[in-house]
């Protein structure tokens, strides 16, 4: 099913006019991003709210229809979009992803690494080397090459911002996804670990970490009444967070507002409690 990648989103001119018009103000206004896993979800939320703070950003997931459709909405909201299909754990596509984006909008400066595997549910006795291979091979190990690779480009406008999306479960593990859970743990020690050697460069990265967001992948805890109501006994703010939720503290991190803040991790979980 990954067999059509690389593929750019076509632009026309027309498309370019509008998309020069959109980036004139706005706090991240001549700023580049990259946003993996974002053509639904947070990884949208996120790509559509850089957009709307002038951000150029370039989207990118597995499956090209999903890419076009996600462009297509973000441009017809006047926002200055590119897209193309990226497997992470393919050294091959996250090159071409960083190409095309340098390509297109002449650099990189932000780097949203949202891309995430489960592929087992069940007691953590129960996993498989291949099960454990699979989600730290994309959810830790893709990761970090995806900001190795493009730190250069990062580099040379002079400064940045990386921001890891990791989870509520690396503090607090969720039931029967213990794997995923640990590798979402590994995520925080990752920026903890990269965050003094990138500030020698004037790069920042930070993670956030969302509790229960209303998407796909966690549609078995509110899709019923009854599951719904047991899953806010946890939460005070007794609501399910929206994919919107973690996008406005995704920008504050990458702009200039958290011009001080490296290595650190924000937990956005409407009052859940969470500590490692």
């Amino acid at each position: 099913m990954w067999s059509r990648v690389f593929r750019p989103v076509s632009v026309t001119p027309c498309i370019l006019m509008r998309m020069a018009s959109s980036t004139g103000s706005g706090k991240l206004a001549g700023k580049v991003a990259v946003v993996t896993a974002s053509t639904e979800g947070i990884g949208f939320a996120i790509a559509r709210r850089l957009g709307q703070d002038g951000a150029k950003v370039m989207v990118s997931s597995r499956k090209q229809a999903n890419v076009d459709a996600a462009v297509k909405q973000l441009q017809s909201e006047n926002l200055s979009v590119a897209g193309i299909t990226c497997h992470v754990g393919k050294a091959q596509d996250r090159a071409k992803l960083i190409q095309e984006t340098v390509k297109t909008f002449g650099g990189i400066d932000i780097l949203v690494s949202n891309a995430a595997v489960n592929p087992v549910f069940g007691p953590i006795m129960d996993t498989s080397p291949e099960s454990w291979d699979k989600i730290f091979d994309i959810n830790v190990k893709a990761t970090f090459f995806l900001c190795k690779e493009t730190l250069p480009y990062i580099k040379e406008r002079g400064k940045g911002s990386i921001v890891l999306i990791s989870s509520v479960a690396g503090y607090v593990p969720f039931n029967l996804l213990g794997p995923y859970s640990v590798s979402k743990t590994s995520l925080l020690g990752l920026s903890k670990a990269m965050a003094p050697e990138l500030a020698a460069d004037n790069i920042r990265i930070n993670v956030v970490c969302p509790g229960l967001i209303k998407t796909k992948f966690s549609q078995a805890l509110w899709k019923s009444d009854a599951a719904l109501e047991k899953t806010l006994e946890g939460i005070p703010l007794r609501r399910i967070g929206e994919p919107e939720d973690c996008s406005g503290i995704v920008s504050f991190l990458v702009s200039d507002d958290a011009s001080y803040m490296t290595g650190e991790s924000v937990l956005v979980t409407g009052g859940r409690s969470a500590r490692l």
